[in-house]
């Protein structure tokens, strides 16, 4: 059976833009997309920090180093430039491949700058216990 986790996310980033003309979308700083292990055109959630609205759409490769995190298109209406945001991917997994996984955390300065790549404990160990097997 698969179940559904944390893949990667950008951690509390900062809304650089909103274009409501451009065609859908937001557009991430590649370094970002990268040390998440986020792909162009990966579905992600994003989630506002700033209002609590929650939306899914695809990433988009902004420049490298331009620190740009836009929200395109009708998303562009779910959030202000400064708004803090975090974009998650997610991934389908056994509990065979949790035994392995760990989720990657992107944290960045205010600047929208990778500051530091994170990665959770090993999943497995800290799902709880069930009948003495791990769920």
């Amino acid at each position: 059976m698969h179940r559904t986790f944390l893949l990667s996310k950008i951690h509390q980033c900062v809304l650089t833009a909103a274009n409501l003309n451009y065609i859908g979308s937001i557009s991430v700083d590649e370094i970002l997309l990268s040390a998440a292990g986020i792909l162009p055109y990966e579905q992600v959630q994003v989630v506002n920090v700033s209002n609590g609205e929650r939306l899914v759409t695809y990433a988009i490769s902004a420049p490298a180093g331009s620190g740009e995190i836009q929200l395109n298109g009708a998303a562009a209406r779910l959030g202000v430039p400064g708004d803090r945001l975090i974009i998650m991917t997610y991934a389908q997994l056994t509990v065979e491949e949790l035994k392995t996984f760990s989720p990657t955390v992107v944290l960045v300065d205010e600047q929208n700058h990778l500051r530091q790549v994170h990665r959770y404990k090993d999943l497995l160990e800290t799902l709880p216990v069930i009948d003495n097997v791990r769920a």
